[in-house]
């Protein structure tokens, strides 16, 4: 017993490396049906249509792929235009100055009169201003809608219709404002956009701007057929092509997205990747609440030794530019695999032609017992054991009495007498 558990662990080794070092192979049936077979063509022909128009040719499947460039973005705007009471450049007109990838253009300005610190009843449009005696108005009180810290008073209003808490605040806070329009001349002004792209995996760069002579961009304008590469455009084609009108974008303001889209294939020449331009609104333009685009800033001045401001609510088109892109190089990893893809899904064609086959016709007994063809498994080899012991070996017969003489050997073998 002890000698069997060794012999026993080396069949069970035999058997397992049997099993690993075989193959089995799937057996083939034809099976003659005109529709099943023009079914089972016609997904293998689905099969490469899709690999070899979509995901060769539309998506380049044989590509290495970078999404998302470096950009850097520079702009600048340039115009005069006048309101009834001043004239405007583009010192007063565009805010912020630095001329990077988000700016705004004024179009409209609402203007308070003179204002300076000091106390006056808080406005009639701030909740809990109004009041009927001191008790109301709590001291050092402030109201995040209202204008400035309370004193603890109560005063008439500027009307005389009512009273109101006293605060300390840039007074008067509720002034009639004077409304001025700069769109006269807005639509003319001209915005040049400059950027740069980099793809770091490839080593590319290129830029929106390719003059031949250093005095092109001063007598140049966007066309996307004869000036793709002079970025300069006029905001009111920029608001145009955003499909917006005018002057209804000037007297509310908005925000006008100018996206540049870098779709580059690097296996062709560089004159090849060009940018590509589109403009949209980004704000939503039929808003109830909030509508159009507004802010608020100060001039501040010192009249007869006080320190006073003009704030001013100014209206304006934000200008966002956005840039995205990719760019694709051709690479021996990713065409094998796609064609790798494209092989296996070669196959689906079988596959569903087998469950048809199996599930949903009416020979499907027939087709399976030919399709899973089961052997019986064969009987345990019954391998001899060695003997334990060897034979001894044979002796020569004598018969008695027990002489030297008397022995005798068996036939055909040789022996001397002594």
């Amino acid at each position: 017993m002890q000698n069997g558990h060794p012999r026993a662990s080396a069949m069970g080794v035999r058997g397992c490396l049997r099993a690993v070092s075989s193959y089995s192979s799937p057996q083939v049936v034809v099976v003659r049906n005109g529709h099943l077979g023009t079914a089972y063509r016609a997904l293998q022909l689905l099969v490469l249509l899709y690999f070899t128009g979509y995901v060769f040719i539309i998506q380049k499947g044989y590509q290495e792929r970078e999404m998302g460039p470096e950009s850097s973005i520079i702009t600048k705007v340039k115009g005069v235009t006048q309101s009834p009471s001043k004239v405007w450049d583009v010192g007063e007109y565009v805010a912020p100055p630095e001329g990077g990838s988000t700016f705004s253009i004024l179009t409209r300005v609402d203007i308070s009169p003179a204002q300076a610190m000091e106390t006056c009843p808080e406005g009639r449009a701030v909740a809990n201003a109004t009041c009927s005696s001191d008790q109301d108005c709590v001291p050092r009180d402030t109201d995040t809608s209202g204008h400035g810290e309370r004193t603890g008073r109560c005063v008439p209003q500027a009307g005389g219709t009512g009273k109101s808490c006293e605060v300390l605040a840039w007074c008067p806070v509720d002034g009639d404002s004077i409304s001025e329009s700069l769109a006269e001349m807005a639509s003319q002004f001209t915005v040049l956009i400059k950027n740069n792209i980099h793809f770091p995996r490839f080593g590319f760069s290129k830029g929106n701007i390719q003059a031949s002579e250093s005095g092109y961009l001063k007598s140049c304008m966007f066309n996307t057929t004869s000036a793709l590469y002079c970025p300069i455009f006029k905001l009111g084609f920029l608001v145009e092509q955003a499909g917006e009108d005018f002057a209804e974008l000037a007297e509310k303001g908005g925000v006008i997205g100018v996206i540049i889209s870098w779709n580059c294939n690097l296996d062709l020449p560089d004159a090849e990747c060009n940018p590509h331009y589109s403009f949209r609104r980004l704000d939503p333009k039929g808003a109830l609440a909030s509508q159009g685009y507004n802010y608020r800033f100060a001039k501040y001045y010192n009249w007869n030794g006080t320190r006073s401001r003009v704030l001013i609510k100014a209206y304006g088109i934000r200008v966002d530019v956005i840039v995205h892109g990719q760019a694709g190089k051709f690479s021996l990893i990713p065409t094998i695999i796609t064609l790798a893809t494209a092989l296996t899904s070669v196959g689906l064609g079988s596959f569903v032609c087998d469950w048809i086959l199996l599930c949903c016709m009416d020979k499907e007994q027939r087709y399976s017992s030919r399709k899973f063809d089961c052997s019986p498994a064969a009987p345990p080899r019954l391998i001899p054991l060695p003997p334990l012991l060897p034979p001894p070996p044979p002796l020569p017969h004598c018969l008695p009495p027990p002489t030297l003489a008397s022995c005798w050997y068996p036939s055909g073998t040789e022996h001397n007498e002594l």
